[in-house]
């Protein structure tokens, strides 16, 4: 498989579940489909060169922010705690993000079997590989105003989510 291939798959599971997570009416089926676009959008920074932003992406979206999501959906409390349970444990709610994850796992897999990985099979058109220096360069040199903007967004929607869904 071809690293513009692979890129194409990406892609198109990337987009397909971000579909899926604008258009869902549950919030944690549509948590569940923005995980596996962030997972997609991670396969892509790593094939264009970018490992540590892969990393990133992974770490702290699929991660930390996901979590942070998950916990202002419970703490909002949408209906009742034990019909929500019982759908979450039908597993017709996990065919749509496992076969997209699947489709992923494929990809990786058969890349590192041709081993397209190793070689260093990138699709950025220097070929150079974008280190963490650069990274933490560029967030916390011309970009540092624009990183500090977001998180106190974040926080300042965390705040606000918690203020709305508390009952008095």
């Amino acid at each position: 498989m071809t690293p513009l291939v692979a890129f194409c798959i990406a892609s198109i599971v990337a987009v397909v579940a971000t579909g899926f997570t604008v258009t869902g009416r549950n919030p944690v089926h549509a948590l569940l489909y923005l995980i596996v676009s962030l997972l997609a959008v991670a396969v892509l920074f790593f094939l264009l060169g970018a490992p540590f932003a892969a990393l990133l992406e992974v770490i702290v979206y699929a991660g930390a922010i996901l979590v942070l999501f998950v916990f202002v959906v419970m703490m909002l409390n949408l209906g009742d705690a034990a019909a929500q349970e019982q759908k979450l444990l039908g597993w017709r709610v996990w065919v749509g993000p496992g076969v997209l994850c699947l489709v992923l796992l494929v990809e990786l897999i058969l890349l590192m079997h041709d081993g397209t990985l190793a070689a260093g099979g990138q699709l950025n058109s220097a070929g150079v590989e974008v280190t963490a220096k650069q990274v933490g360069i560029a967030m916390f040199g011309p970009y540092l105003l624009a990183v500090e903007l977001a998180s106190m967004l974040l926080l300042g929607a965390l705040v606000a989510a918690y203020h709305l869904g508390r009952y008095e």
